[in-house]
């Protein structure tokens, strides 16, 4: 039976030039895997911050276990004993080898024995695949070894919730999935985790709930499967399909089509788009919408462009939206728009409800 961890009320977090936080709202429950994803910038890692109060929050409330880890009299050591925190960067003690970054925490902060933290210490190397490494300094391991030493380091201090800070964002891609099994083990064993991450795959496969972060703030939070294969909002389904957008208000009597195909040029040069997409949404851009409807609409309706490709399917789609009667888009066209727009389509959709258009074009 689940119990809350953690609650976080209404936490912000303002930094001079930059709002990352801006109305936090969670419950984590005892035994939960929480993957935390969403765009860089948008305060999944300054979250886990305030959370372990490594930052102070502007205002909000962070209650660890019962108690509060943001009023101004609590104990913050003692309450953040609780957590346990793995950094993208390892943060390991050079001049120490493996196993004496493992215990010097152990003898220090929970006045064990040397023997017991070296018992404790060999137990989680073993556990982590690197008890022959023991006696090596941090400099003679690799990058996915080095983190894995980090976790088991961690979790020698008993942690009830280990927050991971991106953990493989560091790693050369050959290294990651030594280091997710890890995670995946202990998740198996189950230990409380809130993960930020950048891995798809990993946070679909292992959480028990994903949180979405967008705007500040808690975007959409679900199930793994209701996340990434059925998420209720735009920009979830945006970043999940790895989308990229390109996003336009055009007013009919009145639009600059050349400035619109030069953003759109830079928007595909950043995105690498490949010239067959790029010289195929050109020809839908031209034939259908500048020609196609434009024209036929009354002057000052507001037309909403879309264009999203996806990197994964290599292909993209074109939503036109506007409000008012529909429109025949291929009424008129020669025969050379028709043979431009059948080679650049793999299928229209026209769509009229309740005096809305929604056109959708799949382009090739």
């Amino acid at each position: 039976m689940f119990s809350n961890m953690i609650s976080i009320r209404h936490l912000k977090k303002v930094y001079p030039n930059v709002t990352p936080l801006l109305d936090v709202n969670a419950e984590i429950r005892r035994g939960e895997v929480i993957s935390i994803i969403g765009p860089s910038g948008t305060g999944k890692s300054t979250l886990l911050r305030c959370i372990n109060r490594l930052e102070k929050p502007t205002s909000g409330e962070i209650i660890i276990d019962g108690k509060s880890i943001t009023s101004p009299d609590a104990n913050v050591p003692l309450i953040r004993r609780k957590m346990g925190m793995v950094f993208q960067s390892f943060n390991l003690f050079n001049h120490l080898s493996v196993i004496e970054n493992i215990m010097v925490a152990q003898v220090d902060l929970l006045h064990r024995t040397k023997k017991e933290a070296y018992d404790k210490g060999m137990e989680l190397l073993r556990m982590v695949g690197l008890a022959d490494k023991a006696d090596n300094l941090p400099e003679e391991l690799s990058g996915g070894q080095k983190q894995r030493v980090a976790i088991a380091r961690t979790l020698a201090m008993d942690p009830e919730i280990v927050l991971f800070d991106e953990p493989t964002s560091a790693l050369d891609p050959t290294m990651v999935g030594e280091v997710l099994t890890v995670i995946r083990n202990l998740a198996k064993q189950g230990q409380t985790m809130l993960i930020v991450t950048h891995e798809m795959k990993f946070a679909k496969d292992i959480s028990t709930r994903v949180i979405y972060m967008d705007e500040g703030i808690i975007y959409e939070e679900g199930t793994s499967e209701q996340i990434f294969n059925n998420p209720k909002r735009e920009k979830t389904r945006q970043f999940i399909k790895r989308l990229k957008v390109f996003d336009e208000h055009l007013i009919s009597g009145n639009v600059d089509f050349i400035g619109i195909m030069n953003r759109f040029t830079i928007f595909a040069e950043k995105n690498q788009i490949n010239k067959r997409t790029v010289r195929n949404l050109g020809f839908v851009f031209d034939e259908m919408l500048m020609l196609g409807l434009l024209p036929k609409l009354p002057a000052g309706v507001d037309v909403h462009l879309t264009a999203e490709y996806s990197e994964e399917e290599n292909r993209a789609e074109i939503r036109i939206e506007y409000a008012g009667a529909q429109v025949d888009l291929l009424e008129g066209c020669d025969g050379i728009s028709k043979h431009l727009i059948e080679m650049a389509t793999a299928q229209l959709n026209q769509v009229h409800h309740n005096g809305m258009n929604q056109i959708r074009f799949w382009v090739k």
